[in-house]
């Protein structure tokens, strides 16, 4: 909720307009006083590491009643207040809505009553309302994501994989409450991303039974050499009868049947505090300057519209919309009809819930599908984290398709080697939450090893490749592509997934793995800038990896609140690195004394770090003082975070039912064929949609030489990183949302839908 206080504010008065704070929500509205401010541009200076909000929040009784919104009316007029962005979830918004709706007779009113005169009336006769979506249960319908979801995955999955550690050792079942009394999001998405066992959520309750299969499943995978069991419970969790299915519940039920030690761990307000994700600081400052540009198009015409994000779109929609259907959710819960419930809740949910199905239970070996068909999965190019989490959902999703799914160790140096071993449903498990590659991975290209892989994909008998990892899995692809015409056994589907810590690969807005990098960059600056809160006037320096693609350094400096961030994609020279330093100086005149400067590691081949650090060291003498730090391969380790498990498994299993529906395509007489461009596909995320795009058709968007798509997508943002860093820019506003009707969406489109 900061990161969009904080871009609300800066935009605000970026465009020229006074921003007021109001203090704890409605209450502060009502109540007036010294709860309503005039703010200026430090008012919002180091707030976007803090969680929760720091203009307050709290329930208002007094604003339900038409005498608390005609005194908060009075109170806004007072101060000429006629715009207000309101970050709440359906509560606040539809109580937001109804205040613009009585604004005019408010104003009336209050002109019957001698409190303010006429021209009053006329001058502030409309009012406009925005409103972002602040809730962690992701409840509302219309958007993919709302500001806080994000950040409690993060809590969640820390926990998660703490507890996995323990149960590992005690063999230990464990199961866990999570938040949602109405919408069970947090507990599909953190079971998705850490492979648990068994989910209950509110819009799909359990089978009549539920109790004996869940002990069956619980007890066969104790049987495969499981040693811990994970049960998530959302805490809205029903059975088909709406009776409540409680956490305490499930642990009788599981002590009792299989005597299993069992143990209860409650989250509770944990997921709700705790420092913001990098992904909910971007999407929170996108959402804050898409809120003022709304605000200032807005015509008394206009309904009132939230912000909200479909894909990697910012899209505004009528607000009484969107709670409506987010209501219609709750009626069909109510009155039992649950598959419309999920339907309601939108592609993203379906599309999750699928996946989890899809993943979590295997069928018994009479019950699956033989295709006799062979399919490879293998990890190209650096190490990124996710990458295991895409391995998993491939081989799962491969053997339910009824596919014989073969590990190729090390790249297409292991493959030309033969180093290449079938791989079975439990051999997978628990690889979610690793960081790194597994099955090990190179940045060798097939090219010098064609002959040997050929026959090895002979021998082998491999009638598919699914190919994980960076610009060279893309690279490698392409070489397979151009060798059909050599080499009958390249013939056959290919599928890339984008797995690059860069963000480099085109076809592609997002890469798996490059959410975690962002998220240990935005850490490191954090803690880096807080290191010089003791001290007076300091500028920090920091190199971020990412070749010539400038997405980690740029996006890094979105979410850490950086001054500037030096990129190959936007060239510069000595003139705007003076500029930046006398801006920086100006700053330190300020209440605001430090900086953060980011370089990407390629921006610039003369204008290394340590020029930068000394230009900047000669140039702020006697003003600031400055530290360079190189981050180095830190930004590549760690666990994966929950954005990068949840989108490597699903958009792998999409590719593995791409490959299925290839595989049937292309068999006649007795083998599989496939030499169409169509057949070797990279399949990326696009504003959105996930769409299969061929690797030939890419190869014009490409710049061979830097490795980087032609045209990137974020380079758009770079103006919102420069205007919330005081800088007088263009902001392009063509690709700003135009307001849209919110969809009901066919079962068919959740295939293609959002992450």
């Amino acid at each position: 909720m900061n990161a969009a206080v904080r871009a609300v504010v800066r935009m605000g008065i970026y465009v020229k307009a006074k921003v007021y704070f109001v203090y704890e929500g409605y209450q502060g509205m009502v109540d007036g006083g010294d709860n309503i401010v005039e703010v200026s541009w430090e008012s919002v200076s180091s707030i976007l590491q803090v969680g929760g909000t720091v203009i307050g929040s709290a329930r208002c009784k007094s604003f339900r009643t038409r005498e608390g919104r005609l005194q908060a009316a009075y109170n806004l007029v007072q101060r000429g207040i006629t715009n207000l962005c309101v970050i709440g979830g359906d509560g606040s918004l539809t109580g937001a809505n109804l205040f613009r709706e009585e604004w005019s007779g408010l104003l009336e009113e209050l002109a019957q009553k001698g409190k303010i005169d006429e021209d009053a009336v006329k001058k502030y006769a409309y009012l406009n309302i925005v409103g972002m979506v602040g809730s962690i249960d992701n409840d509302f319908c219309g958007t993919d994501m709302t500001i806080g979801t994000d950040s409690a995955l993060h809590r969640i999955i820390e926990v998660v994989d703490a507890i996995m550690t323990t149960a590992q050792s005690h063999q230990r079942t464990f199961v866990l409450e999570v938040m949602g009394r109405h919408c069970g999001y947090l507990a599909l998405v953190s079971a998705l991303a850490c492979g648990a066992d068994w989910v209950f959520i509110p819009e799909y309750p359990p089978e009549e039974g539920w109790e004996d299969s869940m002990c069956v499943k619980l007890s066969e995978n104790r049987a495969r050499k499981k040693r811990l069991n994970i049960i998530i419970v959302a805490e809205g969790a029903i059975d088909c009868h709406n009776k409540p299915i409680t956490s305490e519940k499930v642990k009788d039920l599981v002590v009792q049947r299989l005597g299993f030690d069992t143990r209860v761990t409650i989250l509770g307000h944990v997921q709700r505090g705790g420092t913001p994700s990098a992904f909910d600081r971007i999407l929170a400052s996108r959402m804050g300057v898409e809120a003022v540009l709304a605000l200032l198009e807005a015509t008394p015409a206009t309904p009132a519209c939230v912000v909200s994000l479909s894909g990697n779109q910012a899209v505004r929609l009528p607000l009484m919309e969107c709670v409506q259907m987010t209501q219609e959710v709750q009626k069909a819960m109510d009155e039992g009809r649950f598959l419309e419930a999920v339907r309601l809740r939108g592609r993203s949910f379906e599309n999750n819930l699928n996946t989890y199905k899809l993943l979590s239970h295997k069928k018994p070996d009479a019950e699956l599908p033989k295709t006799n068909f062979n399919v490879a999965v293998l990890n190209v190019g650096a190490p990124a984290a996710g990458m295991n989490a895409a391995v998993r959902a491939a081989v799962r999703v491969g053997i339910t398709e009824g596919h014989k799914m073969f590990a190729v160790i090390d790249g297409f140096e292991g493959f030309a080697r033969g180093k290449i071993k079938e791989i079975s449903w439990g051999y997978v498990g628990g690889w979610t939450g690793q960081g790194g590659s597994i099955l090990g991975t190179k940045r060798t290209l097939p090219a010098k090893y064609l002959e040997k892989i050929a026959d090895q994909m002979r021998t082998n008998n491999i009638n598919a490749l699914m190919v994980i990892g960076g610009f060279e899995a893309y690279e490698s692809c392409l070489q397979l592509h151009e060798a059909r015409s050599r080499f009958e056994e390249f013939c056959v589907p290919i599928c890339v997934l984008p797995a690059t810590i860069s963000n480099n690969v085109p076809g592609t807005d997002f890469s798996i793995g490059a959410d975690t990098a962002l998220n240990a960059i935005v850490e490191t600056c954090d803690r880096i800038k807080q290191s010089a809160s003791g001290t007076k006037r300091r500028v920090f320096i920091i190199e971020t990896m990412g070749g010539y693609c400038g997405y980690l350094a740029n996006m890094g400096a979105l979410a850490a609140g950086a001054d500037a961030a030096y990129i190959f994609e936007e060239q510069f020279d000595i003139r705007e690195l003076q500029a930046n330093v006398e801006h920086l100086t100006e700053k330190m005149k300020t209440s605001i004394q430090r900086g953060l400067v980011l370089r990407n590691e390629n921006c610039n081949e003369n204008y290394t770090t340590d020029f930068i650090y000394q230009l900047y060291s000669e140039e702020g003498k006697g003003v600031f003082d400055c530290r360079k730090n190189v981050l180095g391969h830190m930004q590549q380790g760690g666990a994966p975070s929950p954005f990068d498990r949840n989108f490597g498994t699903k958009i792998s299993a999409k590719a593995m039912q791409w490959i299925s529906k290839k595989l049937k395509e292309t068999y006649r007489k007795g083998k599989v064929f496939a030499n169409t461009d169509d057949s070797v596909c990279l399949l990326g995320m696009r504003r959105r949609n996930l769409v299969f795009q061929p690797v030939a058709e890419l190869k014009n968007e490409t710049d061979f030489v830097h490795r980087i798509p032609k045209e990137q997508w974020w380079l758009k943002l770079r103006p919102l990183m420069k205007i919330l860093a005081k800088y007088k820019t263009s902001y392009d506003v063509s690709d700003s949302g135009q307001l849209e009707h919110v969809a009901m969406h066919s079962p068919k489109e959740a295939e293609t839908g959002a992450i």
